[in-house]
């Protein structure tokens, strides 16, 4: 997933001499063997997660979602934001369960201790593909598990199924041309601004993973225009970053500066399906005032690259130390409170294939409509307007 919107190959513009190109942290590609192997069991136990996932995510969209988000969303949409992210967030909330109590992951938590604001804006680095999935344990911490969205490349919104989810949580898809992807976003997060909708936004300004090649190829830019030589990062790009911030920084609490890393191995997604990795994330994250973040594009594209500067430096003393300074912010998560979500997912979707299977036709046919229903509104992006005006969106229209 990158969270990061641009013109390719357009990146921050910079002042500062630099000397030539250096090679990449080597650890971070010459990974290590499997922290656990990748046993019989741990095979079939992947294998039920991929299915567990996807199915318990289909029933519960398609019985529920026409509901919370078209016919309460009729009436407000205060109130059907509210709802779908109460339960997307308990199907999200299986992630965290899975990383952390069945595969036995260790996250490790550190730099600043992060208050639950209503509003903020998060930028990471992206070293893998499933960087994004570990703020979910961050934000689950903080009861912002159902807020976060993401900015995410458009080809995701073909995966079938899981583009349904993205849709009515409203992440924002963009295709990397900025003549589109500007008012796209602009659009999206207009309508985000309601301060009764708590929002958690994570970008992620390389715009993509982190790989040898791109590493030697955002050196070589930087060394051709005098931008600092980073080795652990690319750099970021500014376009896609600088319009969430401008376009949301009256409303910002904070903004949350994270920086990812892992021990031995960096983990892919089927790494985490089966439980053989990783076995630490490390997570620190630092938070920023928003007033102290410059108004102006050239002076944000600076403070963007000083900011990426620090991440690299980060980096390079976690590989030579093992850990990121000031660690412990963050309480383990309740195994009891993660088992209690669990059962109430897997019960609802057995409850809802036992209907569907072996009840009334019409729960059959309600399935169809619905399919439709999900499947039309996400290819034409169609998100259905408030028509009954509260009293109390009426007045918050009126603000705005």
């Amino acid at each position: 997933m990158n969270g990061s919107a641009g013109s390719n190959g357009i990146h921050v513009n910079g002042k500062q001499a630099v000397p030539s190109v250096d090679p990449p942290a080597p650890s971070v590609f010459n990974n290590g063997p499997r922290h656990r192997p990748l046993t019989t069991l741990r095979r079939c136990r992947g294998v039920l997660c991929l299915v567990i996932m996807p199915v318990t995510a289909f029933m519960m969209m398609v019985y529920l979602a026409p509901f919370t988000t078209f016919v309460v969303r009729l009436f407000s949409v205060h109130y059907s934001r509210k709802w779908t992210c109460f339960l997307f967030g308990m199907w999200l909330a299986m992630f965290p369960f899975l990383f952390e109590k069945i595969n036995g992951t260790r996250f490790v938590f550190s730099g600043e201790t992060v208050p639950p604001k209503e509003c903020v804006l998060l930028f990471a680095n992206h070293r893998t593909e499933v960087d994004w999935m570990y703020l979910w344990d961050l934000a689950l911490r903080k009861g912002r598990l159902q807020s976060i969205k993401y900015i995410l490349k458009k080809s995701l919104m073909k995966l079938p199924i899981f583009n349904w989810a993205f849709h009515i949580i409203e992440f924002i898809p963009v295709e990397r041309n900025w003549e589109i992807d500007e008012p796209l976003i602009r659009g999206r997060l207009s309508g985000l601004k309601n301060p009764k909708d708590p929002l958690w936004l994570a970008v992620f300004p390389e715009g993509t993973d982190y790989t040898e090649k791109k590493c030697i190829k955002s050196q070589e830019y930087a060394a051709e225009h005098g931008l600092p030589i980073l080795k652990n990062v690319l750099l970021p790009k500014i376009k896609g970053f600088n319009c969430c911030l401008q376009e949301l920084r009256s409303n910002l609490d904070a903004v949350y500066d994270i920086t990812i890393a892992y021990k031995h191995r960096l983990p892919t997604f089927m790494d985490n399906v089966y439980g053989v990795d990783p076995s630490e994330v490390h997570i620190h994250t630092e938070i920023l005032q928003v007033s102290d973040i410059p108004i102006a594009e050239d002076e944000v594209s600076d403070w963007l690259t000083e900011r990426f500067r620090l991440k690299d430096e980060l980096l390079s003393d976690f590989l030579a130390t093992g850990h990121f300074p000031n660690e412990g912010t963050e309480e383990e998560l309740s195994t009891f409170k993660c088992v209690a979500n669990f059962v109430a997912v897997i019960g609802t979707t057995g409850v809802l294939i036992y209907l569907t299977l072996f009840s009334s036709v019409w729960f059959r046919i309600f399935v169809v409509c619905s399919t439709s229903f999900l499947t039309f509104a996400t290819l034409y992006c169609v998100h259905v307007p408030q028509l009954v005006c509260l009293p109390e969106a009426d007045s918050h229209a009126k603000k705005l």
